[in-house]
């Protein structure tokens, strides 16, 4: 499975937005406009008021969310909570997520709106805890199924293990090598995954279904599902290898047609691409100096550009929260959706259904983000399942691997937590070959941090090999490659040129590597050259260094295309191996490990 990037990604045809803040969120009311008296008054079902008849309005409820990346127990640390704005304009965090909560809130949600659909924008699973990725998500497509998951479309991490693996999630069946983890035959997805722009390259047809359509007493709803163009770029060339990615804007605009033609006017897009709001506060009005004026990203000149007849987006990849307005090519707002991501908030939006034309009444589209907070009670059903995989995970899950004496945070241009990784496989580069210069990781395959408050019984301080996993869940190889001076100048260049210059990706650096990145200049030139040093020393562009860099890296990933041209290739041991054996090695409960400071990197704003 490959490390993959930071949710962003440049579009390749497209002009975005620059580097953008962190996850944010926008509650959104109605947009203005008048309609019958009788448009929002029927969320019920029920006609005139008699029972006999529908009314012509009918309020079809919408709930949605995106990223879940296999995050059944409460995310730890900054991954399991969201800021919330203050009236008097302070801010406050709250603990969400878990989806023992996230199915109380969805049920309750539910009660008095017989007309709702659940829907998904993607990365269901994939860099998932070890209770779901040590079993290839399968407990996550369970949770799902109990939560009335409706459909989703497809993500990039869903292409984590190959399109067979998709298909095996789709439609059941035990693992091709590691069989059945229980008495029982895994069932599948009882949901449709949606990936109408994700190609077979032999037969030129999608490998799942294009669209759905949710149909109910003669309301019809259509959802078409889409992953980003630029899914190739962030997977790894086994995980996509004989499929082709369309642009996103042209399959939903075909799709779009081919729904209409057969009487289905009310269509929702489900697009695993998204933006990044002005805040991150989770209630920011997005729309408050005008619609779509508080969000930026390439979700934006995607919306701008889907036809007029998708009357809802339902958006995720950049785990960001936001409900915003974005015009439509016919310039008339259209409602921009995302919840974040690990289940930490859902959307809950109002679609106004017009039996007479079968279309959206857009002007009274209502949507808001609400938190999943831990105060509800748990449901039952979904604890049960939790237990069980625990229980099946636990002898893996709970060895400790090492301890830590404060939280290492994975946040920042430079975190404690890509440096620690980085240190980690440096040493076990050496051990593999004692001439090893320095490691580089990618920021994205750095899922989590490690928090030094217990998760369970372990006690306080305490790493377990669960808590590794989260962190780095992808089973990437730790790999040496040679290059000269030269190269590994341009592999920091590349950090913010070319595919990534729109958006950096700064890889984590290990001990003895230092350099000063500039981020009031443009371009490679972001990268000091003169500044670059490894051990004090400044980089000989004719010598010899050897890199240890994780397989997904060493294969050109992430726009790293130098870091597929080195030379005297040898490959270790997996990444997270890497890892628990530096912790082992460098702590002890007597004396943990202090978190790296990250302070390798001099940063210029």
């Amino acid at each position: 499975m490959p490390a993959t990037s930071q949710p962003y990604r440049p579009r390749r045809r497209r002009v975005v937005g620059l580097l953008a803040a962190a996850a944010s969120l926008a509650t959104a009311g109605a947009l203005a406009a008048a309609l019958p008296a009788d448009a929002h008054g029927n969320p019920g079902g029920g006609g005139s008021g008699h029972g006999s008849k529908p009314g012509r309005y009918q309020d079809v409820q919408l709930l949605s969310f995106n990223d879940l990346h296999g995050n059944l127990e409460p995310p730890s640390g900054s991954s399991g909570r969201v800021t919330e704005l203050q009236p008097d304009g302070t801010t406050k965090t709250i603990d969400a997520g878990g989806v023992e909560y996230l199915a109380t809130h969805l049920r309750e949600a539910r009660k008095s709106n017989p007309y709702s659909i659940t829907a998904a924008g993607g990365d269901m699973v994939g860099a998932s805890p070890l209770i779901s990725g040590l079993f290839h998500d399968e407990p996550t497509i369970e949770a799902l199924n109990k939560l009335d998951l409706d459909v989703t479309s497809v993500g990039n991490h869903e292409f984590d293990e190959g399109a067979k693996e998709l298909a095996r999630l789709q439609n059941g069946g035990c693992h091709p090598t590691e069989g059945c983890y229980t008495d029982k035959k895994f069932k599948g997805a009882d949901f449709p995954y949606l990936a109408a722009n994700v190609l077979d390259e032999k037969t030129k047809k999608p490998i799942l279904k294009p669209y759905w359509v949710w149909k109910k007493n003669g309301v019809k709803v259509g959802f078409i599902g889409v992953t980003l163009e630029g899914t190739p770029g962030i997977v790894s060339a086994d995980g996509v290898k004989g499929l082709q990615f369309k642009d996103e804007v042209e399959t939903i605009n075909k799709y779009a047609k081919e729904l209409q033609k057969q009487g289905v006017k009310s269509i929702v897009a489900l697009i695993h691409e998204g933006g990044f709001p002005a805040s991150s506060a989770y209630n920011y009005d997005c729309d408050a100096s005008g619609g779509g004026s508080g969000i930026s990203g390439p979700i934006v000149d995607i919306a701008k550009n889907v036809t007029p007849a998708v009357d809802a987006l339902v958006t995720g990849h950049t785990h960001n929260a936001y409900v915003c307005t974005i015009d439509d090519p016919s310039g008339k707002p259209r409602t921009v959706t995302s919840a974040a991501s690990f289940g930490r908030l859902y959307t809950d939006t109002t679609l106004t259904y017009d039996r007479v034309t079968g279309d959206i009444a857009r002007t009274a589209v209502k949507s808001a983000n609400h938190v999943v907070t831990r105060t509800v009670p748990k449901a039952a059903d979904m604890t049960s399942l939790i237990s069980k995989w625990n229980t099946l995970a636990a002898p893996i899950g709970n060895r400790a691997i090492g301890y830590i004496s404060a939280d290492v945070n994975n946040t920042g241009t430079e975190s404690p937590m890509g440096d620690l990784i980085a240190d980690a496989q440096l040493a076990y580069g050496r051990e593999l070959d004692p001439e090893t210069d320095l490691a580089l990781m990618n920021p994205g395959g750095v899922r989590a941090g490690l928090t030094y408050k217990a998760s369970g019984a372990e006690g306080d301080g305490v790493v377990t090999y669960a808590e590794g996993f989260t962190v780095q869940p992808f089973a990437n190889t730790v790999n040496l490659q040679d290059f000269t001076g030269a190269q590994l100048v341009q592999v920091l260049k590349e950090q913010v040129s070319g595919t990534n210059a729109a958006a950096p990706k700064v890889l984590q650096p290990s001990s003895g590597l230092t350099y000063t990145l500039d981020l009031t200049k443009s371009g490679a030139d972001r990268v000091v050259t003169d500044s670059i040093r490894l051990d004090g020393k400044a980089i000989d562009p004719a010598a010899t260094y050897r890199v240890a860099t994780n397989s997904f890296l060493a294969g050109g990933g992430d726009g790293f295309t130098t870091l597929g041209q080195g030379t005297g290739d040898l490959v270790g041991t997996d990444d997270l191996t890497a890892l628990a054996r530096y912790l082992t090695a460098h702590s002890s409960a007597t004396s943990p490990l202090t978190p790296p400071t990250a302070n390798r990197i001099t940063v210029v704003q």
